[in-house]
């Protein structure tokens, strides 16, 4: 049984008079260590079907389980409790908080874990050294740059060790020698850390670092392969 277990996923969305088929069906099944690509052009399904892995979206039918919870067995605050504990996210918006140095930031899930400060800290400027941001822990998002507001962002999502990431479109506000570093460093970390990362993506480049690609059309999965 892998760490991500989908069965027949089907999200409906209602835009005005119009019914949007998201999702039709979709099984899918990620090892613990996979990093996996969901692939397809815009508005194919691969953003809904990682929010609904995620918990951030509900599917209308089908079964969904990340680490051995099963999420229809689970009410609102047990599935907020998964996700604080056990899926890491990276927007492709950043989601930093504006106001919070760079090291308040990653210290942030952390904090609503309830970890002690000193703790908190100290895991926060190890993991920012290991993303390549040493000495820019009091920096506030302002005054990084894109790709470091998305190491940043990485290294929030990593910091309280997650059983799996979720990266949605992690390298669309990057240019390519940026987007390369960044999945140079999470291929480095998935191998290293044996986290589980899966990305929503249409960028060629993520896809040719994935080592699984499964690509989604009108959503379905149209092909499934492992490199």
């Amino acid at each position: 049984m892998g760490i991500v277990e989908c069965k027949d996923i089907k999200k409906t969305y209602q835009q005005g008079k119009i019914e949007v088929h998201a999702l039709k069906d979709v099984s899918l099944s990620i090892d613990k260590g996979g990093f996996a690509a969901l692939a397809g052009p815009s508005g194919s399904g691969k953003t809904t079907l990682l929010n609904i892995i995620g918990g951030l979206d509900q599917p209308d039918s089908g079964s969904v389980s990340v680490a051995g919870n099963t999420f229809e067995k689970m009410t609102q605050s047990q599935l907020a409790l998964l996700r604080l504990h056990n899926v890491g996210f990276i927007f492709q918006s950043y989601n930093l908080i504006p106001v919070l140095s760079a090291v308040e930031n990653v210290e942030f899930v952390m904090l609503l874990q309830g970890v002690q400060a000193t703790q908190r800290r100290e895991r926060a400027m190890a993991i920012l050294d290991d993303v390549g941001l040493e000495g820019k822990y009091h920096r506030r998002p302002a005054e990084l740059s894109g790709g470091q507001q998305q190491r940043v962002a990485v290294a929030r999502a990593i910091v309280s060790n997650p059983s799996i990431v979720l990266a949605d479109e992690p390298t669309a506000n990057l240019d390519s020698k940026t987007g390369n570093g960044l999945l140079e460093m999470m291929r480095k970390m998935n191998e290293e850390k044996k986290v589980t990362f899966i990305f929503s993506t249409h960028d060629k480049m993520v896809m040719d670092y994935a080592r699984r690609l499964v690509l989604i059309r009108d959503g379905r999965i149209v092909d499934d392969k492992i490199k």
